[in-house]
């Protein structure tokens, strides 16, 4: 936990910006470089397969970098006035597109400003209905890159606060220990009561810093990056992905919870419905668990392997508090329990079928060995 450093709210400033991520799965996969091609003659800057920069990100094996291309400037309203916004959207070949928003806050505010600001941009329809438009556009123009489109009922939202620079009374450069868990506590958890020592310490544990004026918190819906360096994203880059990624795992439990009420209904029609050979009776419906087991395991697989840790680098770090911040072990988890379920339910109808079949081998046999001497006794 974050020592006090005797830095009153009232005499910290900054230069800072919020950026909100919302992520969302738009097909089955999506082929990255037809959807640059289709997005290049619009775009203000030419999409890019954009990786983390630092030199430990080599610890980092991407396989196929998503494309990143910036779509624009846009005005934004907030309840403390008009802001300037850029738009930009981020697509990873397993169907997932992020369209990121960021909003710079006015320069040299005040700590406290910067936390109502960023209320404003957590409350703000005007942020949503931008994101939700923007979507509808990006699809279409980008349709016949999508591989099985469809917008999945699931979304996710993450929102990174900014900060380029913190000072102290009289202007002077801060350090980033003045960022105290008490003054993160309104910013991060959105709590205007002051919190127990004990909720702090359970809930803004995941602190990290690589150089001597830098810093990263990560919660379950935010984060703050404090990064000198306008141009390093790095931080951003792993907490979007790592976001995908738990989308996709969102999106396919969910996609399992329908799917079992589903299945057993189709499988109690098929036992109900008559065929002329009882053999083939549940062949739909194994080629429909067999299929849905399949899609289910590679895309999951394609989301988790999107972003391999080689070594225990910085950047590694985040992005292993992340994925233990969003519980990614546990839905994986959940899909792995009800993916046993379609596979034990596949053995059991197909055991059911190979029965069925002996079964008519067998009366086969009988029926060839009575004719049999049926004709010997008419001869």
């Amino acid at each position: 936990m974050a020592e006090s450093s005797g830095y009153p709210a009232g005499e910290l400033t900054l230069d800072g910006a919020a950026v909100v991520y919302r992520l969302f799965d738009i097909g089955y996969a999506i082929e990255l470089e037809t959807a640059a091609t289709l997005l290049a003659p619009n775009a203000p800057s030419a999409p890019a397969r954009i990786r983390p920069a630092r030199i430990e990100a080599q610890a980092l094996q991407i396989a196929n970098p998503p494309v990143s291309v910036s779509l624009g400037e846009h005005d934004v309203r907030l309840a403390s006035g008009a802001y300037r916004a850029h738009l930009a959207t981020r697509l990873f070949d397993f169907g997932v597109c992020s369209i990121q928003l960021e909003v710079v806050a006015a320069g040299d505010v005040s700590w406290t400003d910067f936390v109502r600001f960023a209320r404003e941009m957590q409350a703000s329809a005007a942020v949503t209905d931008l994101l939700s438009r923007e979507l509808d556009v990006l699809r279409q123009r980008i349709a016949t890159a999508i591989e099985r489109p469809g917008l999945a009922p699931v979304s996710e939202e993450y929102i990174v606060f900014r900060v380029s620079a913190l000072r102290g009374a009289g202007g002077q450069s801060a350090p980033v220990q003045a960022l105290t868990d008490e003054l993160l506590a309104p910013l991060l958890l959105g709590e205007q009561r002051p919190l127990a020592r004990q909720a702090l310490s359970g809930l803004l544990t995941h602190r990290f810093s690589y150089y001597a004026d830098d810093l990263a918190v990560l919660t379950w819906e935010n984060a703050l990056v404090v990064e000198p360096q306008s141009t390093d994203r790095d931080v951003e880059y792993i907490l979007e992905f790592a976001n995908a990624q738990l989308l996709e795992l969102r999106v396919y439990d969910a996609l399992l919870d329908a799917e079992l009420p589903a299945m057993y209904d189709r499988i109690a029609a098929a036992r109900e419905r008559r065929h002329p050979l009882p053999t083939r009776r549940f062949q739909s419906v194994l080629s429909e668990l067999q299929t849905r087991v399949a899609d289910v395991t590679e895309t999951v697989e394609r989301a988790e392997n999107g972003l391999k840790v080689t070594d225990d680098v910085y950047l590694a770090r985040v992005y292993g508090a992340a994925l233990d911040l969003f519980r990614a072990t546990a839905w994986r988890s959940g899909i792995e329990r009800k993916l046993e379920i379609f596979r034990g339910t596949y053995a059991m109808l197909n055991g059911e079928a190979q029965s069925a079949r002996s079964e008519l081998l067998e009366i086969i046999v009988i029926l060839v060995i009575l004719a049999e001497l049926v004709l010997g006794l008419t001869r």
